[in-house]
């Protein structure tokens, strides 16, 4: 069975060496000090090694099962779920008004990431929760939030969003679902929805879905859908649970991987909704949770690398294969260890500079989302706005990349499922799909956020890179391996930039047909941004005396890799889009 510990030091040496959240003036981090996040990302790491990764085999599976209109979950999931109600962790962030802790955002992403690690397909069922109950914190009314959100804080009551059909995706205009409003306020819905995550189970007393749905004679296209409330048992003023409503789940899908959470068909037959927001304008109440929920699947994806990454170092470690080329290193063995040889090195250090540079850029992008909120900062808005494309897209990308490459430091053994390693690359495969197709991102970023705000917020990009670079010049250390490389590779986000800008008025398809080298150009740069910023808080601890030279030594070492490997493929994205349009669009479509 894989094994997973949770990596507590290096989340710590984030919030603390890199973000220095207890130093931050924003309302809740003066709590932030050492020992207590420490204390919780060892109580919340025991839960994911203990609880919830004995599971995630059993759960892959099992999978979930569709019995007379019940969804039964796999095995230990009903008692794993009540330890995370009882523990709290469905609630840190949450509202203390509805029974929440308050915590800020980032603590509860530092969580987030042992337990998706530990199990992605069981924490998804509090991850859509969390997004739901997001939504109708900010749009809902206030009685909405009365009725709705302590027992969603809990988990009591679980949560879902419902915006995919049969015959549309990404383009939502597309929807047929209707909601055809009452004489009492409320709303019938009827249609049908695929792909729901969460969409029924057997772990809480109710279901809250939010619908996108459109109202008869509404605008056509997405300026005519509205947003609704619709549980699956109707909830009764005084809060008791009355009548089952018209919603129920078709069908359960039979996936690649996730098995253990419940991706239901699920049919609305005159459902009673509540609308949550504006009418028209349920794609703004939505977008709360398709963000959160795009940053959420960002952190599986480079969760994922992480726990398979550790399943490879440890392999790496035992498995006795040929010998060293410079001489045996295990000369009372039959053989040498795996991870005695370069190739095999070089693939452990291109996951695990992935792994804890994409740490340091999710905790980063929850900093900012906590200072957006709570400062009401609008800079930190923007720039989090920026991001979300791209960590959404390169790190799904990139995590599914280093968990095949995990895999492939067992040889045989990782495509044989006993091992547990194809597990991680079947579910780290589909946060590369949903919440928006990386594609979709890779056109959001170029087509919409560089521009956003007449390209405020990229340019505060990358004069933060600039600024850091200035202030920093002077150490010849940092500045050989870490400032100079990020350097050259911001250049080279700056002339594809200017590529898109010339060429792209006169022809929006050469700058389209570059949008996915420019999101993952972007983030190496947002990598590199992380790990020269990391390169010099690790310098600053061992000046200062750190007990812990060999930790903050390995985490040099790493960035120096990742400066010299990794952050180079700018250069290569940058010749991809001076292509332009013209190769890519070549052909006919009876040409393909």
């Amino acid at each position: 069975m894989p094994i997973y510990n949770a990596p507590v030091k290096d989340l710590q040496f984030v919030l603390h060496d890199l973000l220095k959240v207890s130093e931050q003036d924003i309302p809740g981090f003066e709590d932030l000090d050492r020992a207590f996040t420490g204390a919780v990302i060892e109580e919340a790491g025991k839960v994911a090694s203990e609880v919830l990764a004995p599971l995630n085999t059993v759960g892959d599976v099992e999978g979930c099962v569709l019995e007379n209109g019940v969804v039964r979950t796999p095995t230990g999931f009903k008692d794993a779920f009540k330890i995370m109600k009882d523990g709290g962790w469905t609630a840190m962030d949450c509202d203390p008004e509805y029974g929440g802790q308050g915590l800020p955002y980032v603590m509860h992403t530092a969580a987030q990431e042992l337990l998706v690690s530990a199990n992605m397909a069981f924490q998804m069922y509090q991850g859509l929760t969390h997004g739901a109950y997001s939504a109708i914190h900010v749009h809902g009314t206030d009685a909405q939030k009365e009725k709705f959100l302590p027992k969603m804080v809990t988990c009591e009551w679980t949560g879902t969003m419902n915006l995919t059909e049969p015959h549309c995706g990404t383009d939502l205009g597309l929807m047929r679902t209707k909601a055809v409003p009452q004489d009492n306020g409320t709303y019938k819905i009827t249609g049908q929805k695929i792909f729901i995550s969460a969409g029924d189970h057997d772990m809480a007393d109710n279901i809250i879905h939010l619908v996108l749905a459109r109202i008869p004679g509404g605008p056509d296209g997405i300026k005519g859908v509205s947003l609704f409330i619709v549980p699956k048992i109707i909830v009764n003023d005084d809060g008791s649970l009355g009548d089952r409503n018209g919603v129920s789940a078709g069908k359960i899908e039979e996936k690649m991987g996730i098995h253990g959470n419940a991706t239901c068909v699920m049919n609305y037959d005159e459902a009673e909704g509540y609308m949550i927001g504006e009418m028209h304008k349920g794609m703004r109440a939505m977008f709360v949770m398709m963000n959160e929920a795009r940053l959420g699947v960002g952190l599986q994806g480079y969760a994922q690398a992480e726990a398979a990454y550790q399943n490879a170092v440890a392999y790496a470690n035992d498995r006795l294969q040929g010998r060293a080329i410079t001489g045996a290193e295990n000369p009372d063995g039959p053989a040498d260890p795996l991870i005695v040889h370069p190739d095999i090195r070089r693939n452990l250090m291109d996951q695990k500079s992935f792994v804890e540079g994409a740490r340091a850029l999710t905790l980063w992008g929850t900093y900012l989302i906590d200072r957006a909120h709570k400062n009401n900062d609008a800079d930190a808005d923007g720039l989090i706005s920026l991001l979300t494309p791209v960590m959404k897209g390169f790190l799904t990308d990139k995590g599914f990349e280093y968990a095949t490459a995990a895999q492939q430091v067992y040889g045989g053994h990782g495509y044989i499922e006993e091992w547990g390693m194809s597990q991680f690359a079947r579910d780290a495969r589909i946060a590369m799909i949903y919440e928006g197709a990386n594609g979709v991102q890779a056109l959001d970023l170029v087509g919409r956020k560089l521009a956003q705000d007449g390209g405020k917020h990229v340019m505060a990009f990358f004069d933060m890179i600039k600024t850091f670079i200035k202030e920093n010049e002077h150490n010849e250390a940092l500045k050989a391996d870490f400032l100079d490389p990020l350097k050259a590779a911001s250049k080279d986000m700056q002339a594809a930039g200017m590529y898109f800008m010339q060429n792209g008025v006169k022809n929006p398809n050469h700058a389209l047909a570059g949008s996915y080298d420019f999101m993952h150009m972007m983030g190496h740069v947002c990598l590199g941004l992380m790990w020269a910023r990391m390169g010099k808080a690790a310098m600053d601890a061992l000046e200062s005396g750190a007990s812990d030279n060999d930790f903050y030594e390995t985490k040099i070492a790493t960035g120096r890799y990742y400066m010299a490997r990794q952050l180079p493929a700018t250069a290569m994205h940058l010749a991809r889009i001076n292509t332009g349009a013209d190769t890519v669009m070549a052909l006919e479509a009876s040409q393909f």
